[in-house]
C-alpha cells in the first residue's frame, strides 16, 4: 500500500494562501486531496489523474490547483483566497484503479492528514 505524508498546513487570516504538499512511495492513477471539517463528512476538494486531468469541488474553483510531479511522487495544493469555511483537517488520498473519482469509499490510502485553519 502506497504511503503518504502531507505537510504544509497551518493557520492563516481570510484571504490568505496556503500551501500543501504530499509524497507518496509510489506514484498511483488518481491522487487528491480531501478535507474534513469538524463534525462533518470528509470531502473531495481536488483530484488529479496521472495524465494531469484535474477536478475540482465547487467550493474551491478558482481558489484551488491541484498539481502532481509523478517523477517525483509528490502532488500539491495550492490554496489561496482562503475562508473561514476552508478549515478542516486535509488528506492527501490515493487511488489505484484509473480513473479519479470524487468517492471517498473508492481510494485505499491516506495520509494522516494536515490541519488548516482560516481565521475570520
Amino acid at each position: 500500500q502506497v504511503q503518504l505524508v502531507e505537510s504544509g498546513g497551518g493557520s492563516v487570516p481570510a484571504g490568505g494562501s496556503l500551501r500543501l504538499s504530499c509524497r507518496a512511495s509510489y506514484t498511483r492513477a488518481c491522487m487528491g486531496w480531501f478535507r474534513q471539517a469538524s463534525g462533518k463528512r470528509r470531502e473531495a476538494v481536488a483530484t488529479m489523474d496521472v495524465a494531469g486531468r484535474a477536478n475540482y469541488a465547487d467550493s474551491v474553483k478558482g481558489r484551488f490547483t491541484i498539481s502532481r510531479d509523478n517523477a517525483q511522487n509528490t502532488l500539491a495544493l495550492q490554496m489561496d483566497s482562503l475562508k473561514p469555511e476552508d478549515t478542516g483537517i486535509y488528506y492527501c488520498a490515493a487511488r489505484s484503479n484509473i480513473g479519479c473519482s470524487f468517492q471517498v469509499a473508492l481510494f485505499g490510502s491516506w495520509g494522516q492528514g494536515t490541519q488548516v485553519t482560516v481565521a475570520s
